[in-house]
């Protein structure tokens, strides 16, 4: 028999599950030992008594409340009434810590228990992975998630949040008189798919290396798998599969075959939007901006953009070493950057920088390298005005302080650009009911073009130029093959508030560039096997409505290969609680309960699942990393001797053997 606590409170050292805990006459817990059963203690007698398996209750009374059970004023509060909850009466009872449908019974003074769990805030310490007897005895959920970014991980923490609420609150399958439909499963596996070793996706190697506060919701991340997850004692369990290559290693279908759920959360990080005009593809020295980002973030597949950009700032390969006093020297060169949101101002501020801005992070000291002291022009150029910008003010404003922060660099912006792109339609947009934000850009930009700092003021600037649409790449004029000049055309704005377009004045102009980067956008890639009906070429994301891939298959999406290429982070929250829900929504209907596959009475016909998958895997000779193994990978990576600075959070392996070979 399980002692009461010496309190007569819940215990969590012999407990599993608390049940219900009722004022100072009647505490009710369940037990990990005893799943049965519902054990109570008699304030008075002090002795634990076993409650049968009907959750029939006997009621305890006293003088002061014959025929009811005492709830305390906490208890009261919540069930929003002021008098204690009599037993002839249907009432939900709710604490911080438990949840209680009671019924009455037809035996005098006894009611009966419908349904019982203990929430996620639990005050008495209990897991959100504690088991519910009501579903053991259906199959668990299997879920794999293709891709370990932010979208992949948002996708399996609300998703198992979801199957968890649904086990708290579904009845009992042996309740036939309750007409609440009963959840099919008991519990919920998932399993998040990776290309590389490593997780984390854009937040790793997209993330701008001088903004760690960003790329601190890993530790968000992670916290997931030191939650229990022992699938074999708990009802939900996440696994991480690292170095698995889905088309390549296991298709699609096979994943499809093996799990009841699938969702794709790869990203859009295999292709850029394209400009489309002369040069663009024939000379050297034109990179995407996504390239030119994956290789200062250390990315193990983009290690060959270092040469390309150190021809471009270090033409002469006696250049691009430190001086005599070892400080980084600053390349003569000038680089262009095509695109004007986000990534575009990061870029242009890595290398406005260079090796001195950025020795406290983790950017890899191959690159540091390269870039030395930075580029000595970076031109930023939009084809639309200022208030069309998809920049955030955050980005704009770290470029007005680079010289207050000591890096000899201005941020350069032509008031006469800013004139030609306050129309009366931008005016308008200024003063709509998003123009907040807007507004606090313009007046930044305004205060920036009004600073009287010339170009010789500082070794290095930024400029940001407006209404400039590049219409060619020309060559170099001493190498054919590489690029020296971005022609662009003056354009000016047409049209009404949000609906402008830039249209050209026939007016152009050459800009000197030894590099040029193009950041006009992402654009995700289809997996094999993924026909015209599940891909949509024209915006380059998978064809679904709300997160469920066209079709009647068991297929969803989520993140950036969902939408597109847009939004921050925090986005990809309700992206991924809009997904999760097609997902509860498609795994309750009642074509959807896999019961027959997942009851196997002749298990050796097939393998599903994560067992199946790392059969699969075995069978390919596929060397997946697991959750433990990356964290070698990681904890190698911070080991103070690879370290240069004190402050240095980590110095990356550059390709995928340095890594499997730490997980090792």
């Amino acid at each position: 028999m399980l002692k009461p606590p010496p309190n007569h409170g819940v215990s969590m050292v012999n407990t599993k599950r608390v049940v219900a805990r009722m004022g100072n006459q009647l505490n009710l817990w369940g037990s990990s030992r005893y799943p049965s059963s519902i054990f109570f203690v008699d304030r008075c007698s002090k002795q634990p008594t076993t409650l049968s398996t009907q959750w029939s209750v006997r009621q305890f009374t006293n003088k002061t409340h014959r025929g009811s059970i005492h709830a305390p004023s906490y208890l009261r509060s919540l069930t929003g009434t002021s008098q204690c909850p009599h037993v002839n009466s249907n009432r939900t009872l709710l604490t911080s810590s438990t949840r209680a449908l009671l019924q009455p019974s037809k035996r005098r003074n006894c009611f009966h228990f419908k349904r019982f769990s203990s929430t996620a805030d639990d005050d008495a310490g209990t897991n959100n992975n504690s088991s519910v007897s009501d579903n053991e005895t259906n199959p668990r959920l299997s879920v794999a998630i293709v891709g370990a970014g932010p979208s992949g991980f948002y996708a399996a923490k609300y998703l198992t949040s979801s199957v968890l609420k649904r086990l708290q609150s579904a009845p009992s399958t042996q309740q036939s008189s309750d007409t609440s439909p009963s959840f099919g499963w008991s519990g919920v596996d998932v399993d998040i798919i990776e290309r590389l070793p490593t997780p984390y996706g854009l937040v790793r190697y997209g993330v701008a290396p001088d903004h760690p506060e960003v790329k601190n919701v890993e530790n968000d991340f992670a916290a997931l798998f030191q939650k229990d997850s022992n699938e074999n004692s708990s009802p939900s369990s996440l696994s991480y599969f690292g170095n698995v290559d889905v088309g390549k290693d296991i298709s699609l279908s096979q994943l499809q075959s093996l799990y009841d759920i699938v969702i794709l959360a790869y990203g859009c990080q295999a292709a850029d939007r394209r400009l489309g005009i002369p040069g663009e593809d024939t000379l050297e020295g034109v990179l995407s901006a996504r390239e030119f980002v994956a290789w200062y973030n250390g990315h193990p597949e983009f290690g060959h953009i270092g040469a390309v950009v150190k021809r471009c700032l270090w033409p002469s390969s006696s250049e691009g070493e430190e001086d005599e006093n070892n400080a980084a020297k600053v390349s003569p060169a000038r680089v262009v950057v095509i695109g004007q949101g986000n990534v575009a101002l990061d870029v242009a501020r890595v290398l406005a920088k260079g090796k001195p801005g950025l020795i406290d992070t983790d950017t890899p000291d191959s690159v540091l390298d390269v870039l030395q002291g930075g580029a000595t022009h970076v031109s930023v150029v939009g084809r639309r005005g200022h208030v069309q910008g998809a920049f955030t003010i955050k980005e704009l404003r770290e470029l007005t302080k680079l010289k207050k922060e000591g890096h000899d660099a201005t941020l350069v912006v032509r008031q006469e650009e800013l004139d030609l792109g306050m129309t009366e339609s931008s005016e308008a947009e200024l003063k709509g009911p998003k123009g907040r934000p807007k507004t606090r850009i313009n007046k930044l930009l305004q205060e920036s073009a009004a600073v009287e700092d010339g170009p010789s003021e500082t070794s290095k600037q930024v400029e940001l130029r407006f209404l400039m649409s590049p219409i060619r790449l020309e060559p170099n004029d001493s190498n054919s093959d590489h690029v020296g000049y971005v022609i662009c055309e003056r354009t000016k704005l047409e049209g009404e508030p949000f609906e402008q377009k830039p249209v050209t004045t026939n007016e152009t102009e050459t800009m000197p560039a030894d590099l040029v980067l193009v950041s006009i956008g992402y654009r995700g890639m289809p997996l094999d096997e993924m026909g015209e009906l599940l891909f949509d070429n024209n915006k380059g994301i998978v064809a679904n409505d709300h997160g469920k891939v066209s079709g009647d298959s068991n297929l969803f999406v989520t993140g950036w290969i969902k939408r597109g290429p847009t939004g921050i982070i925090g986005t990809n929250i309700m992206d991924a609680k809009d997904t999760v829900a097609s997902v509860m929504e498609f795994i309750d209907s009642d074509s959807t309960q896999h019961t027959d596959t997942h009851i196997d009475d002749n298990a050796s016909k097939s393998v599903k699942g994560r067992a199946g998958l790392a059969k699969q895997l075995e069978i390919q000779n596929v060397e997946a990393i697991d959750w433990q193994q990356f964290l070698k990978i990681e904890a190698a990576e911070s080991n103070q001797s690879r370290l240069r600075s004190d402050n240095q959070p980590r110095e990356k392996f550059l390709t995928v053997k340095e890594m499997m070979n730490a997980a090792i």
